[in-house]
């Protein structure tokens, strides 16, 4: 079975702190890393490493602005995990539908 390109998204949201960063990016849009610190248990400089994680996957992406940088959140590969789950769902649901379909012959 090919890897799915989404993989890298799903192993990234795995961890509830990344997690958390997406949620917070996608609902206040782009913040600082101090500002993304407010409210969490861990370093400014954790959350550093978890938001280069998260850039990795294409998640999140660092843009300059004057002297601090904002992270933003990066919706294309969220949509593409979506779409993979929703496929996976649909073969689930046409295979249930098929056993059902041979139970109900016997």
């Amino acid at each position: 079975m090919a890897r799915s390109s989404s993989a890298p998204v799903f192993a990234a949201l795995g961890d509830p702190t990344r997690l958390r960063l997406v949620t917070r990016l996608g609902a206040e849009g782009p913040l600082s890393i101090a500002r993304l610190t407010d409210g969490l248990d861990v370093t400014r400089q954790a959350v550093a490493k978890h938001l280069h994680v998260l850039e990795d996957a294409r998640l999140a992406r660092g843009v300059r602005q004057g002297r601090e940088q904002l992270w933003e959140l990066q919706k294309g590969p969220l949509d593409e995990a979506r779409r993979s789950l929703e496929s996976i769902a649909r073969r689930w649901d046409e295979a249930l539908l098929r056993l059902k379909a041979a139970l109900e012959q016997n």
